[in-house]
């Protein structure tokens, strides 16, 4: 009979803030302001001629899918940064729909750190399963808003064209109170930018963060 002692499961040495919202929403500056190490959750999509990419009736790629994204891949490297602090990650081309690299995210000791994306959420409850998780959080803004932030900064990133932007700026604002919903039974809270800052700077410091809630 073998013994369980002998082959302990990782402890987490750190805690992912998983921080979700539909696109546009902020996540990547409210990220960039807390100061902590960010995992880029959007540089784990599929590349654009990948076969399992889930497609409109038009024949279109629908990147706002879950089916555009490697989870796995995702939750392997969150689980590698929390027990060791460091992962090799991917480099995601949007523009070029496909990876460009990898670089190695370091945490370089920090006792958290956020992974951000708009499918954050739907790995929240393995997240928490695994004891991996410091919370989880859905950034919520009027619809309108995002849908302006969101095309400023593709027409600025040259992300696509512009009459593409506007067809998918048109379809996510209707769809916004949707996404959100989604995101929140998968278990993200979901707030404004000041109470989401808030809560992710409680999960730096290890303090009890209410989840799904």
């Amino acid at each position: 009979m073998s013994d369980s002692s002998a082959n302990p499961a990782p402890i987490a040495l750190a805690r992912v803030v998983l921080l979700s919202g539909p696109s546009g929403s902020g996540k990547s500056s409210l990220a960039e302001r807390t100061g902590l190490p960010v995992l880029q959750l959007d540089d784990f999509y599929k590349d654009g001629d990948d076969p399992t990419l889930p497609l409109f009736p038009d024949g279109g790629t629908d990147w706002d899918s879950p089916l555009a994204w490697h989870r796995d891949q995702a939750l392997a490297a969150i689980r590698a940064l929390t027990t060791t602090g460091r992962a090799e990650v991917p480099v995601y081309s949007i523009p070029d729909n496909g990876r460009a690299g990898t670089r190695v995210l370091d945490l370089t000791g920090s006792p958290a750190f956020i992974a951000e994306g708009i499918f954050a959420a739907e790995i929240a409850a393995q997240c928490a399963a695994e004891d991996l998780l410091g919370d989880a959080i859905c950034l919520r803004n009027r619809p309108l808003t995002t849908a302006w932030r969101r095309f400023r900064r593709d027409v600025r990133e040259g992300r696509k064209s512009v009459p593409y932007l506007l067809r998918r700026g048109w379809r996510l604002m209707r769809a916004e109170r949707g996404i959100v919903g989604r995101q929140v039974a998968l278990g993200a809270y979901a707030c404004a930018g000041p109470e989401a800052e808030r809560r992710v700077r409680a999960a730096a410091v290890h303090r009890p963060a209410t989840v799904g809630v």
